[in-house]
Parts: structure tokens; sequence; C-alpha cells
């Protein structure tokens, strides 16, 4: 790794469908630190957790299941055609989501200051996040591609699937927002060969 390359902070993004959760992984294998934006967000609001009482503070006791954990489910009907509520619950778990990766960033980077750190973060240009990495590297395939997977891949009806991926930023302002874009519209073997390229090229 050159000196003007050590320390890389990528950010990981793409449209739901696109393949980013391998990518995420691929990357991994090769060496990278993943800080799954996901997974924080489930931390964030796990059973007994601060986030999860607030979460019911905010929304009401019917969003916790009966063994204690966010009722996902119910979760997502109050706020997903519902943008005032979704960004009340952003607002619960988005700064503790944050204040995590940067812990795990940092002890990453204590252990080896020349890591290369990968924040799979679904909504970063939603968010407005893509100026706080080095590289911003997008996931990208076709919207038919999207609907596909997600019909056939995650039982989701069509108008499912073309609701999920509306709810999102559009293909171009995610394309607009790259440094490096990796195209999953192939095969998985081809989806590790780019990978490995982008590893080598940009990233190491």
């Amino acid at each position: 790794m050159t000196p003007a390359q050590a320390g890389r902070r990528v950010g990981l993004t793409g449209g739901i469908g696109s393949g980013k959760s391998a990518v995420s992984a691929l990357l991994s294998d090769l060496g990278a630190t993943v800080v799954d934006a996901d997974a924080l967000a489930r931390e964030a609001v796990a059973p007994g957790s601060e986030g999860l009482a607030d979460v019911a503070a905010e929304f009401g006791d019917d969003v916790i299941a009966a063994d204690g954990s966010l009722d996902r489910v119910a979760m997502a009907a109050k706020v997903f055609a519902d943008p005032t509520a979704r960004a009340r619950l952003e607002a619960i778990i988005h700064p503790r989501v944050r204040r995590r990766a940067a812990e795990i960033e940092a002890e990453a980077r204590a252990a080896d200051p020349g890591a290369v750190v990968v924040h799979d973060v679904p909504l970063l240009v939603e968010t407005g996040q893509q100026d706080a990495y080095d590289v911003v590297l997008v996931v990208d395939v076709p919207v038919p591609v999207q609907v596909d997977r997600l019909v056939r891949l995650r039982g989701m009806s069509e108008d499912e699937a073309r609701g999920r991926i509306a709810a999102q930023a559009d293909r171009e302002t995610r394309l607009a927002a790259a440094d490096v874009v990796i195209d999953n519209s192939g095969t998985l073997d081809d989806l590790a060969r780019r990978a490995r390229q982008v590893w080598d090229e940009d990233l190491s």
C-alpha cells in the first residue's frame, strides 16, 4: 500500500438487490475491515437496548414483539410510506449507528494505520454522506435486474419490489456520487474478478 493510499476510508453502497452485500463479503475476504451499517442498525435496537426503548417511546409499544424484539413488520408499516415517520425513526437509529461505526474504524486503525475500512451503507447517498469517504464505491445493476432478483430471490411481488426501489435514490443519483462502479449484472465469478480489480487498483 502506498503512503497516498494508506488508511483508505471507503463508502460502499448500491440499490436494493444490487448485490452490495456480496461485494462487501468479497472485500472482507481480500483484507478490508467492513463496517456493516445494517448490522449496526439492528444492534442499535436490540432487545433491552436504549435505542429500542426510544423507538417504543416514539412509536408505541405495538412495535415491540412478544419476545421483546423490534417488530420489523409493524415498524415498516408505520414508516415505509410516511417520510416524516421514517425521519423520526432515523433520528433515533442513525446517530447510534454512526457512533458505533466510528468506534469500529478507530479500533481497526489502532491495530493497523494502513487498514482499508469499508463502510457498507445502503442509504449513503440518500443521507448525503458521500463526501465523508476517500472513495465511494457503488454496486450497480439495471432496475429490471433489481426487480427480477427481488421477486425471484426475496419473494416480493413486482409492485412491492418497484416500491422498495423507488424509496431509495435513483440509479443516476447513485452513479453520480460514485468514484468507482462495480457492475454486478453478470455472474458471481464476474463479480469476484471485478472486486479483485477494484481492490488492487483503487483500494490498496
